[in-house]
């Protein structure tokens, strides 16, 4: 059955389209009736499998909700919710639509919770992070669908305007012909394409609330209405083509801020897929069986197999293995972990099996607290708004008041209500917001492409005027300001044939010193009966001989080095062979900390890694400040501590662990080789392996800004001059048409400005 959209207004009085609810709901809502006690139980149970026991006792449920689209919407979402009995928590994501929910009780209070949000007019139903994505891809290809009519119907009918006009020698039988025509274009197209346009002003205006899609609306429909009743009396002029063009420049700016914004929750979306959907449980008769990860409950026994990651938080019970903590810590070198060790969700069992104990659900496991901050980062980029949105705030009542006075004063003067109509049409469509909403996605379209050419990408529409306005930045360390591989360090103290023997045994780890070793030796054969000690090293009989290679404990030897900056080579009782590793900085990491310093920006490094391996790279970089063995709390402390001192940061990570912080910092970059999360939570991405881009971003935002804030200047100044013509009747709305496409062009020309730079 197809849904209908209900309108809602906001806290600030602004309208929203905020729902899709079936026809029967929207029977229900105007009819004040509530659903039957049949269809309240049935909707409550099918909740049920979604509803999650936290460790608190709490019961929780994540929510997708269709309909809202602005910081109101989620605002009265979360208070009307945290309204109902027993809500400790309501919190919505406005970039991904999911709605968390807390509450005391039993599951079946999930069926109040949709019931309360589809009274207020919006969808709700179990979350599911891939549809999402969807909603919004639907709704740019409707825009670019809307623009292309448009566009087609402006070229045919300015074709035959052309004609029109400058026809002195045209017959009337002629140029009346050409009307029907126009009109028979302009009509269909106008309905098609206004109707981005058309639903939400009808919405505000059902809602007794006005928004600046009610003027274009009514310049479009009265241009149109004007142009028929001209057509119909076999009048000089029509103004098909100011309604068209009109609908095609605002439809322009609109797709590309759309497209610019539709990278927003991306991250959210890799944590998602990141986190483990099932997971191996004992059963009651000692047999295993893979259950839903969100079933698992704190106190039951898990398999956790080699290469698989960990569903929830745990302790290791039974056996030993190397784990990769980096979404965690960041470190490079796995963990050597073992009975009564901690795990955390989203860390990978790299080497042997594990028997772990549950100690969370999946909803309070330390994968979902990062998706939590995350999302609360990517909320709070999103309550920044932008230049154009602030000048856009007096827009629809000085532009209303303007049209009524002017249709006043005419009638007042004239008598004639046709003139009276021209004339108040005329300043409808040459007040339209073309150049203000083209001034900010021109500037923002061409700075992109400058970008690219100069290997930056990026992703949020906003991110450029952000990064304009940063003083600090903030770098991770390992995969950051380095490449994030190990290397061979002392190659030239190894002889070739120690380097060869620990490449057989190497060849056959995934452990990243291994790798270091296999790639400073080449290809070659492996060992035969290789056996590998988590955690430790491993071994194998290589010509009759016992060959280990690993820690210093495993082989024997006396090492005074950092533990995993050093392993050691034994063959059976010989002086054992040390090998050193490092993790190489970035070709041009010192010039880009350099360039920053010269041009003013405060510069830190925070990193999970250990104090030795974070204070070498703070030497060697010549950073003054810096933090070594931080969590992604720890992180996202800091940048609250800057933010405190009114400091707006830049910062730049590229692991998993990165990514809350990258998403709460003021603006974010990442390294194209990062995590798919941290790529997806960051504003630009740096492509290759250096981080010069980073220079080169920062001043082309600043020169972005400077554009965007003459546009706005322009577009002020064209109304200036602009509107009183249209008051006075020296303008119809065909020149009104032409000159609001002209000063668009005007902001356009402006920007490209910033391809000279």
């Amino acid at each position: 059955m197809a849904e209908k959209t209900i309108g809602g207004t906001t806290d600030d009085g602004d309208y929203c389209p905020s729902g899709q609810t079936t026809q029967q709901d929207l029977a229900r809502i105007h009819s004040g009736k509530a659903r039957n006690v049949s269809e309240k139980e049935k909707q409550a149970e099918a909740l049920l499998p979604y509803v999650q026991t936290k460790t608190s006792g709490e019961k929780s449920i994540d929510l997708m909700i269709s309909g809202a689209h602005c910081a109101g919407c989620m605002a009265k979402i979360e208070r009307e919710t945290s309204a109902l009995a027993g809500i400790s928590l309501a919190r919505m994501n406005l970039s991904t639509m999911r709605l968390n929910v807390l509450w005391r009780g039993e599951p079946e209070n999930a069926g109040n919770i949709v019931t309360r949000l589809e009274e207020l007019g919006y969808g709700a139903k179990p979350f599911n992070m891939e549809l999402e994505p969807l909603a919004q891809k639907n709704q740019a290809t409707d825009l670019l669908k809307a623009m292309a009519v448009a566009g087609a119907a402006t070229a045919l009918i300015m074709t035959m305007s052309i004609g029109i006009w400058d026809g002195n020698e045209m017959s009337h039988i002629t140029r009346q012909t050409m009307h029907w025509i126009s009109a028979a274009i302009a009509i269909p197209a106008a309905a098609y394409a206004g109707q981005p346009f058309f639903r939400s002003a009808w919405g505000a205006l059902k809602n007794k609330m006005t928004n600046m899609d009610v003027p274009i609306s009514l310049a479009v429909i009265l241009a149109v209405s004007l142009s028929i009743y001209e057509t119909i009396h076999a009048n000089e002029h029509t103004y098909f083509d100011a309604a068209v063009m009109l609908l095609f420049l605002l439809l322009i700016g609109r797709f590309l801020d759309m497209r610019l914004r539709q990278k927003t929750g991306e991250s959210a979306q890799r944590l998602a897929a990141m986190q483990a959907t099932t997971a191996t449980r004992l059963k009651e008769d000692g047999a295993y069986a893979s259950v839903p990860a969100s079933m698992i409950k704190p106190g039951d026994t898990l398999l956790v197999a080699a290469g698989e990651r960990v569903p929830v938080d745990g302790e290791i019970i039974k056996g030993s293995s190397d784990i990769d903590t980096s979404i965690a810590t960041g470190e490079t070198l796995p963990l050597a972990a073992t009975v009564g060790e901690k795990l955390y969700s989203g860390m990978i069992n790299l080497s042997a099996p594990l028997t772990l104990k549950a100690l969370a659900v999946s909803g309070d496991s330390f994968l979902s607290e990062i998706s939590n901050l995350v999302e609360a980062g990517e909320q709070k980029k999103g309550k920044f708004v932008r230049i154009a949105d602030k000048a856009a705030r007096a827009y629809v009542p000085i532009v209303h008041t303007l049209a009524i006075l002017t249709f006043i004063g005419w009638m007042l003067f004239s008598g004639d209500l046709r003139p009276a109509a021209i004339n108040a049409i005329a300043v409808l469509i040459i007040t339209c917001p073309c150049a203000l909403g083209l001034a900010v996605p021109a500037v923002q379209i061409v700075a992109s492409g400058r970008l690219f050419k100069k290997g930056v990408l990026i992703k949020s529409g906003d991110a450029l005027e952000r990064l304009a306005k940063v003083d600090t930045i903030v770098f991770d360390k390992t995969g950051t300001l380095t490449l994030g591989n190990l290397q061979l360090s002392n190659i030239d103290d190894i002889s070739k044939n120690a380097l060869e023997t620990a490449a057989l045994l190497s060849r056959a780890s995934r452990h990243p010193i291994a790798r270091a070793v296999s790639a400073a030796a080449v290809a070659g054969k492996v060992a035969d009966n290789i056996k590998e000690v988590a955690g430790k090293g491993v071994q194998a009989t290589i010509d009759g001989k016992l060959t280990k290679f690993g820690s210093a404990r495993f082989v024997g030897a006396k090492d005074k080095t950092e533990a995993g900056t050093a392993s050691w080579l034994r063959i059976a009782k010989s002086k054992p062979v040390r090998f050193k590793f490092k993790d190489t900085p970035r070709i041009d990491a010192k010039d880009t900390i350099k360039d920053l310093y010269a041009r003013g920006y405060r510069v830190e490094l925070l990193t999970g890694d250990k104090q030795s391996m974070a204070q070498e790279t703070a030497k060697s970089l010549n950073i003054h400040t810096w933090q070594a063995e931080v969590s992604p709390g720890d992180k996202l402390a800091r940048l609250d501590e800057l933010k405190d001192k009114a400091h707006l940061t830049l910062m730049i990570g590229d692991g998993i662990n990165d990514a809350p912080a990258l998403a709460s910092a003021y603006a974010s970059a990442s390294p194209a080789g990062a995590a798919d999360v941290s790529r997806a939570a960051a504003d630009i991405i740096l492509q290759g392996d250096k981080l010069s881009g980073l220079v080169t971003a920062l001043g082309t935002a600043k020169d972005a800004q400077k554009r965007v804030m003459e546009n706005l200047s322009l577009a002020v100044i064209y109304n200036m001059f602009a509107v009183p013509l249209a008051v006075f009747g020296y303008v119809n709305p065909m020149i009104a048409a032409l000159a609001m496409s002209g000063s668009s062009m005007l902001v356009t020309l402006n920007a490209l400005r910033l391809k000279l730079h």
